[in-house]
């Protein structure tokens, strides 16, 4: 008897372990995938059709689209955003991909994993777990259609660098400076005419998703979004790419959006200057921001920009955020805030010319004015997107980071590091203090001062502050405070001996009792960090 009792104990303990075996085990945030063997013959990316609904108890329910990739084989993915047992179910039109069951179990996340980037308030980003995320990021519009070297060397660049976004084209481009003809392609090609490759746009090159969705997972593992610009007008018939007709736009953002929505760090950009893409309309765009919009359901952050001071209508619904390409307004100290206090949206500037050497005025910034420009919008509560187009020899195989990634050769990237961490260490996001009549004193919240004096040498400066302080407190008299010397360029940090406290409100502003200047050392792009010290 007690045999028996050993031999079925034995065996509901296997029986138990099988069961729990089944149930998939993945953390928050990250992706779960689950495929399946099907039919291969016909066109499989439009002959079968498979979707899965996931559920969990309580209520949540959230329906995917799968999609085919190739060798007879079906995917699903799905990104928990909810902790909990979640249990799927599929739907096909194929009896072999239809009704197949399973359950995934979503626990904390692990490591530094924080989810996707979405919106906080009104003009800030934060992580889905609540962490501030304050885009600094770059440009490398083709690195994922170079060479397999050149890719490795743009990720190594990228991570020494420490951007935590990349602005990244899906399709290739055609034009003066990336000539370069990739090895894969996204769809399907079927041969040429008039010595132009001819493509099936209803059939995918699954070998070129999977080499993209390797890249954005190592991006992902330096803490890098992916910022993906889904078209571009970089083609002008050479591909035929820009000229799709709407049904096949349609296809492209499903089966695309099917195989990376659940990427935590995908951000969605409809088009590189929409505005050049001839063969579509604003009708077209605000129909194809309703695809994506309908095809995402996560809600990743979705935008769209334009040629130079081209604004789309950013206040359209579905829209997350600016996506600008404008230099004007980071110029000077506090244009920036202007557009900020038009749109209830957080607000990127993702163009304001770059650093490089081409003759093309967009391509000449220094480092210097570079990361002037970055900072005059992080003052004011924006972003601003970097970018580096340094050209060796013209006409030889050129890299050219902007346009095709690979090896840093200019200033500005160096100082990106220094900048995290200043705005790391800040208790709220930047914005003006006193808007319409302070253009250089930024607030992070009470008693947390920032001052960018950008190009401008002085040898001293009177110590104050406006009255107003944004949506916080005012400033109080009798507030003291200590202060540093930082040096956005040189990267230093040099304290300020003494303390300053403040009188009472002079023509909207509170000086130093003792009416003290600071002494600066005699160097341009120089800042303030001033902080209040406890009461």
């Amino acid at each position: 008897m007690k045999t028996r009792r050993l031999i079925l104990t034995g065996v509901l303990l296997s029986m138990a372990s099988a069961s729990i075996a089944k149930t998939a085990r993945i953390g928050q945030w990250q992706r779960f995938e689950q495929r399946y063997a099907g039919p291969d013959g016909g066109n499989p990316f439009t002959d079968v059709t498979l979707t899965a609904r996931f559920w969990r108890q309580g209520g949540d329910t959230v329906t995917i689209r799968g999609f085919y990739d190739g060798r007879g084989e079906y995917v699903i993915r799905f990104m928990p955003m909810q902790k909990g047992i979640w249990h799927f179910a599929t739907s096909s039109n194929r009896p072999e991909l239809n009704a197949r069951t399973g359950d995934v179990e979503c626990v904390a996340a692990a490591g530094d994993h924080h989810g996707p980037v979405t919106t906080r308030g009104l003009h800030d980003f934060a992580y889905t777990d609540s962490k501030p995320y304050y885009p600094v990021g770059t440009t490398a519009y083709a690195w994922v259609h170079m060479k397999a070297d050149v890719q490795e060397m743009t990720l190594r660049s990228l991570a020494e660098a420490q951007f935590n976004k990349v602005r990244m084209c899906v399709f290739p481009k055609h034009y003066q400076l990336c000539r370069d003809l990739p090895e894969r392609y996204p769809f399907k090609v079927t041969g040429k005419k008039d010595g132009k490759l001819t493509f099936d746009f209803s059939q995918p090159d699954p070998e070129f998703f999977r080499n993209l969705e390797t890249r954005i997972d190592q991006l992902a593992r330096i803490g890098c979004e992916a910022d993906l610009i889904l078209f571009h007008p970089y083609d002008k018939g050479y591909w035929g790419f820009d000229e799709m007709t709407m049904e096949q736009n349609r296809f492209y953002l499903s089966y695309l959006q099917a195989r990376l929505a659940s990427f935590a760090n995908v951000w969605w950009s409809m088009a590189n200057e929409y505005d050049y893409v001839k063969a579509k309309t604003i009708a077209d765009w605000h129909e194809l921001i309703r695809e994506v919009r309908a095809n995402d359901p996560y809600g990743h952050l979705l935008s769209i920009h334009g040629s130079t001071a081209t604004y789309f209508d950013y206040l359209t619904e579905g829209i997350t955020h600016t996506s600008i390409q404008d230099e004007g307004p980071v110029l000077a100290g506090a244009r920036a805030a202007i557009v900020r206090n038009i749109y209830p949206k957080p607000v990127i500037f993702d163009e304001v010319a770059y650093e490089g050497n081409l003759t093309s005025r967009w391509g000449r910034l220094s480092g210097q004015e570079m990361l002037y420009r970055m900072w005059n919008g992080l003052m004011c509560g924006t972003y601003v997107t970097h970018g580096e187009c340094y050209q060796r020899h013209e006409g030889d195989y050129d890299t050219i980071f902007w346009a095709k990634g690979g090896p840093w050769r200019g200033e500005s990237w160096k100082r990106v590091p220094f900048m995290r961490q200043i705005l790391a260490d800040l208790p709220h996001p930047l914005e003006m203090a006193d808007v319409s009549r302070d253009d250089l004193t930024s607030t992070a919240g009470e008693g947390y001062y920032m001052i960018y004096f950008g190009k401008e040498i002085q040898d001293a400066w009177l110590f104050n502050l406006p009255a107003r302080n944004a949506g916080y407190p005012p400033l109080e008299p009798g507030t003291r405070f200590r202060m540093e010397i930082i040096d956005t360029w040189d990267m230093t940090v040099t304290p300020v001996d003494g303390v300053f406290e403040v009188g009472e409100k002079n023509d909207y502003r509170h000086y130093d009792r003792q009416l003290r200047k600071v002494w600066l050392p005699l160097k341009p792009y120089l800042m303030l960090r001033i902080k209040a010290l406890p009461a």
